[in-house]
């Protein structure tokens, strides 16, 4: 029995002995590459340690220093200087569910995971000392440096790195995401039931600051609680379509309170300086629009898109299910100012202006300003209306080398206006009266010109059109009609005017000179896909002191 009892006391000396070997080994440089090896020839991973710390002072600590691990075949997922792996009693149970992993000093890259894969470990506490992080499997993929913080319990999933129910609390030097750098940020929130909470988020963006709260839902759906933007000073090289586009391709995005303080955005041919902006209660998705009683207050010193400029705009609409009402707007455009008020009803499409004043402008018509006219209205916008128009003394220059003109101190007024109907400009309904002081159509000069006319469905009927040319005056009368030939038919009478005085408008040359009266009758043609000339028939009889002349017009040819 002695030599029994000193023979397995001996085996039992001689299998510690065995163990405390191969613990003094593993913390040698061999023992560290061995395990290292084998960890990477027997499983789908590969890893790499420098050496391994354990301290039976704190038995429940293991350290790992100069660590690698990744899946076989791609970049290491983890690299850190140091690894501090907490150890606990559910080890003998669950050998990979540790107490708490601290990564110290390195990346975590999961754009290196396999798309099948997920990570092998698990933690009651994820923690993050010093680290980069390149993550595509959050739900905002973005590069972040310097982040400290963790994740509480860290149960990765697949496209899941934090996992389904976790808290975690982060800071990091800085975030760039979409393209936009963010500094000092701090994030703190949680996982649960697929949604993504941020409880705060904070960081300065743009030289400005950020603060919010937002949750996302597992398909993608954001319910922005409170963001807060001030004083952001960002460019951007894309432009305004590309740069909304990340909220734009969202399933949709609810906002509880949206607020911009003093901020300047810029991109290759847009700009918003000194922009405060207040919106509440929306909800959009994609192209459209929801909200129950929000509203969305805005002013800027300067807003500019392409060749659009305002200046000093502000704008107040109120949100409801059945539109939008325009309570203010008005701006400085082209040295002038710009006001309306109205709304737009959602049921038929419709924009009802109460009232649009323009006064002061100075503007020059785009190049192409007739094919704008004659194109397709969006498909939110069916028509246009105006009860009360207002327009005082302003300049309309038009540099078309094919007939230039240019209107001074333009004023006119109108009233029950339809300017659009089915997506389509015109002038479909209602009054409008113009005057200006002086004109210059096509190097023509004209004193005091004026218009006045009436549309219905039918016909625009011009009841005056009059002007003072040379030391003689012009009256004329027309009718329009609605129809997409444009019809138009125009009386002219002219008394001790120049006798040539249609010459620049496109008539022939009259056989004489110096002053005298003129009358012309036509028909023409004014449709969009046709050329006007050969659209003209008419007769214009032309006299002086000593002669008179008579000439017919086919079909833009003198007969």
């Amino acid at each position: 029995m002695k030599f029994i009892g000193k023979f397995l006391l001996t085996l039992l000396l001689l299998l510690l002995l065995v163990v405390v070997a191969f613990y003094v080994l593993l913390q040698t440089r061999w023992g560290a590459g061995w395990t290292s090896r084998w960890i990477s020839d027997h499983t789908a991973y590969h890893l790499s340690v420098n050496n391994i710390e354990h301290h039976l002072s704190d038995p429940s600590h293991l350290i790992l220093d100069d660590f690698s691990f990744g899946h076989d075949g791609q970049p290491a997922v983890v690299v850190a200087k140091k690894v501090d792996i907490g150890l606990a009693l559910t080890q003998f149970s669950d050998p990979l569910h540790f107490k708490r992993i601290d990564l110290q000093q390195g990346s975590l890259n999961t754009a290196n995971m396999a798309a099948t894969v997920t990570l092998p470990v698990q933690a009651n506490r994820l923690q993050l000392s010093e680290m980069t992080v390149s993550s595509t499997l959050l739900a905002l993929p973005l590069n972040a440096k310097q982040v400290n913080g963790g994740a509480v319990p860290w149960k990765p999933q697949k496209d899941k790195l934090l996992g389904d129910d976790a808290r975690f609390q982060m800071s990091a030097a800085t975030v760039t995401l979409n393209g936009v750098t963010a500094n000092n940020v701090l994030i703190q929130g949680q996982m649960a039931n697929n949604q993504l909470m941020f409880s705060n988020v904070g960081a300065d963006v743009a030289r400005g600051s950020m603060t919010g709260r937002a949750t996302r839902d597992a398909q993608g759906n954001w319910q922005v609680a409170s963001l807060r933007l001030n004083d952001i000073r960002l460019q951007s090289d894309q432009p305004l379509r590309d740069f909304l586009k990340p909220v734009l391709t969202l399933p949709s995005v609810s906002i509880n309170r949206f607020d911009i303080t003093d901020a300047r955005l810029q991109g290759p041919d847009w700009a918003i300086t000194d922009l405060d902006l207040s919106l509440k209660d929306f909800t959009l998705r994609g192209d459209d629009w929801q909200s129950e009683g929000g509203s969305l207050s805005m002013n800027a010193s300067n807003f500019i898109n392409g060749r659009l400029e305002l200046n000093d705009p502000i704008l107040n609409l109120d949100f409801s299910p059945q539109g939008v009402k325009i309570s203010q707007f008005s701006s400085r455009w082209a040295n002038g100012l710009i006001r309306t008020q109205g709304h737009w009803t959602r049921e038929d499409k419709r924009l009802a202006l109460d009232e649009l004043m323009v006064a002061g402008l100075e503007y020059t018509l785009p190049d192409n300003w007739r094919d704008r006219w004659m194109q397709t209205l969006p498909g939110w916008l069916e028509s246009v209306t105006v009860t009360k128009f207002t327009a005082n003394r302003n300049l309309i220059i038009d540099i078309n080398p094919d007939f230039p003109f240019q209107m001074t101190s333009l004023e006119g007024n109108g009233s029950n206006l339809l300017m659009a109907r089915d997506h389509q400009w015109g002038i479909w309904s209602g009054a409008l009266n113009f005057n200006a002081s002086e004109a210059t159509f096509n190097r023509l000069d004209l004193r005091h010109p004026s218009i006045a006319l009436s549309a219905d469905d039918q016909h625009i009927q011009v009841t005056e059109m009059s002007a003072f040319a040379g030391v003689g005056m012009l009256e004329s009368q027309s009718t329009v009609d609605q129809t997409p030939a444009r019809h138009i038919s125009l009386t002219l009478n002219g008394r001790s005017v120049p006798t040539n005085l249609l010459h620049n408008w496109g008539w022939p040359q009259v056989p004489l000179e110096g002053n005298g009266t003129m009358q012309l009758k036509l028909n023409a043609s004014l449709a969009a896909d046709s050329a006007l000339k050969p659209t003209v028939s008419g007769n214009l009889s032309v006299s002086n002191e000593s002669q008179s002349v008579q000439q017919t017009m086919h079909n833009g040819e003198i007969r």
